[in-house]
This record gives C-alpha cells, structure tokens and sequence, in this order.
C-alpha cells in the first residue's frame, strides 16, 4: 500500500492596505530609520483599520478566499480548518469557526492553535497527521494575526517590529512522496516571562487598573528573546538537516519565521546557506507572528518548484520554536 503523505497544494496571502514605514514611526516613538533597519531589517509593515475589517477573522478570511478562487474548491469538500494565531477575536469563541462559516466550509470542524509565532509551524504538524490519517482529504490551514491590537504605540521596543497580515495553504494526500517528511518541535514554558501580554487572560483578567497600568500590550525583552531565538532556531534547522541527511546543495529553500533579520541571518549561516536560498519579505511586513510563513511561501510560489526541498523554522513567545522538512508538491 502506497504511503499516504501530506503535501501543500495551495497558497493564499493577504495584508491590509494601510502601510505603516519606519519614517511615520519617527514621529510616534523615539527611533528612526537608520537604527530600525539595521537592527531589525523592517522598512514597513502593514496595518489593519477598522474601516477595513475588525479582527484577524477578517484577514483569515481574504487569504482563504485566494486559495478557494485560485483551486476553484468548493468550500464544502473542506473537512477541517484550522486558524493559527497569537489574536482570535476574542476569547472562547472560536476565530476559526467563524472563519469557515464565513468562507462556507460548512461541513469542516474548526479550531484555533496559539503557540505565538511558532503557531503556523505548530499547525502544520496537525494539519499533515490529520492527512496522514486517512480520514480527511482537504484540511486549510491559516495564520494571522491583527498585531496591530496589541501594540503599544508609545513602545518602541515593539511597535517597530510587528504588523499585521494573514496567509493560508491546503493540504491534501500525496502518493508521490511530496509533501511533510519531518518535523522538530520544541518549547519551554519558562520563557513567558519574557515575551508575552500580561492582562486579559485568566491569570490577569481585565480590570480597571490592568487597563491603566497597560497590561493588554504585548512585551518583550529583547535581548534575552534575541539570544534564546537565535541559538535555538539555528539549532533546531541545522538539526533536520542532519536527521535527514540533507547538505546544503540539498535545500532549496530555508522558509524562516521573520522576527529579525539578524535571526534569519544566524540560522541561514548555522546551516551552511547561500543566502539566495533564504525567503525574505520582513521588510515589507515585519513580523506577522503567525502570518510569517505562509506569505512567504505566497510571496515566492512562483519560484517554487515540484520536488523542492524546504526547510521551516520559527520561534515564538512561551517559548515555542521548532522545523519541519517539507517537499513541495507542484
């Protein structure tokens, strides 16, 4: 019996209009072009207004409806759908539910994945053993994040990093080999004192007080993120690499979550990369948490080739982080 494996068969990417570049933050926070560049590689990122639409919901949804007119699908042969993301909606409901409902995947289930900017490369995982299985044929998988909704402005230490943005992909059974080989993923839960929001969960519901102490914003310590992003991303690319006897010749492309430039650049030169073969776009968007991944491979699908062999790594608060090795499939 031929191997059933779980390959990608579409992509779909969206960002809001609005954009927001380094030069508009100079006049909100003390930085500027020069030092945003350097540090980080962002030139713009893209914002979300409300005229536009009110949630990621809204930006899941764009990205969805690209793969449903690029494949021609019919919504109702999608058997799940599954929305990676750091901002749903709003708590207990599920942003995915309402996703599918929007997009008229009525006969799929639906549910969030939150594990920060690791949550696409979390998803993928889920979304390949659900193939994998046997039991479902078209599962879409779908990462955005409306980072615009918990940025402080007045923060310069995170305002100039983060946008908003979705991406989506299908993942369908393969036979030809195609599709996820191997994964490797890792957390730590120590590392939430370190990049996180501290208000709005069960920990720290709303208050009055957490409003004015503004703990609904997202913080982090940059350098100590910085350090734990940079070894353990490296390490956990250069690791598939050599779990499956793959060379440098061997990958085609490294699909890098896009938080820091100087991240992406460590990882590359860990596993012994020519930077052509390093998918960036962080300094049009920034960082989408779990957006990242998906408008790459949207971004670039037209230089991918069938039989390419991609390496994706990310890392994200929590900590989260981790690859996957992954033969594109068309």
């Amino acid at each position: 019996m031929t191997k059933i494996t779980a390959a990608i068969t579409a992509v779909g990417g969206y960002v809001p209009q609005f954009v927001l570049t380094n030069k508009m933050l100079e006049e909100m926070v003390d930085t500027n072009d020069e030092w945003i560049t350097t540090r980080t590689g962002i030139k713009e990122r893209r914002v979300l207004k409300k005229e536009e639409g009110e949630g990621s919901s809204y930006l899941a949804i764009q990205a969805a409806k690209q793969i449903l007119e690029k494949k021609d699908l019919d919504p109702t042969e999608i058997d799940l759908v599954i929305v990676a993301t750091a901002t749903p909606d709003s708590m207990v409901a599920s942003t995915a539910a309402f996703v599918a409902s929007q997009i008229g995947a009525v006969n799929a289930f639906a549910y969030d994945l939150l594990a920060a900017c690791s949550s696409f490369l979390f998803g993928m995982s889920n979304a390949a053993s659900y193939i994998e299985s046997g039991r479902y044929k078209k599962v879409l998988l779908i990462g955005a994040d409306k980072m615009s909704s918990i940025i402080d402005y007045t923060d310069r230490t995170t305002c100039i990093i983060f946008g908003d943005g979705a991406g989506a992909v299908l993942f369908e059974p393969n036979e030809e080999g195609f599709g996820l080989q191997d994964e490797y993923l890792r957390s730590d839960g120590s590392g939430r004192q370190f990049l996180g929001m501290e208000g709005g969960g069960s920990l720290m519901p709303a208050t009055e007080q957490t409003v004015k102490d503004r703990k609904h914003f997202i913080f982090q310590d940059g350098k100590t993120v910085f350090k734990f992003a940079v070894s353990n991303m490296a390490d956990v690319a250069e690791r598939i690499m050599k779990r499956n006897d793959l060379t440098d010749k061997d990958v085609s492309w490294l699909v890098p979550h896009q938080a820091n430039k100087r991240i992406i650049d460590a990882t590359a030169n860990r596993m012994g990369l020519d930077h052509a073969k390093v998918l960036m776009n962080i300094q049009r968007y920034g960082n989408t948490t779990s957006a990242t991944l998906p408008l790459l491979l949207s971004d670039y699908e037209d230089q991918l080739k069938k039989g390419d062999n991609l390496v994706f790594a990310a890392f994200g608060g929590g900590f989260t982080w981790g690859s996957i090795y992954l033969k594109w499939a068309y």
